[in-house]
């Protein structure tokens, strides 16, 4: 529904939230973001997520966030700079090492996960 209604591919979704939780909705960083697509409080609470451990609208509004990211940055990889460290550093070009690693996760995560997709049709 997320991939559906934010104009995602779905496997992109899943490769964030494997790089991020690796699947557990009751995760939480050392730095307080918290569920699957590790939201923190308030980017949560800026896109009406109220129950951030609840898997739906945590993917609802992860997927919404990195879609909003997405439209303001133009492609994946400045995206996921700025899911991971926020639209700041990618406006200031002051991307940590760690948001570049993950960037480069997400994208051989999803790039796994679309080559499955296809071996099974």
């Amino acid at each position: 529904k997320a991939a559906n209604r934010y104009r995602l591919d779905p496997h992109l979704i899943e490769a964030i939230i494997k790089v991020e939780s690796d699947f557990n909705p009751n995760a939480v960083s050392h730095k307080g973001a918290q569920g699957l697509m590790q939201l923190m409080p308030e980017t949560a609470k800026e896109i009406g997520v109220t129950r951030p451990y609840d898997p739906y609208q945590n993917i609802m509004g992860g997927s919404q966030y990195y879609r909003l990211m997405f439209d303001r940055f133009g492609n994946h990889k400045k995206a996921l700079y700025a899911y991971n460290c926020g639209p700041e550093c990618v406006e200031k070009g002051n991307i940590p090492k760690e948001s570049r690693q993950y960037a480069y996760n997400v994208l051989r995560v999803y790039k796994n996960l679309k080559g499955k997709g296809k071996e099974g049709q």
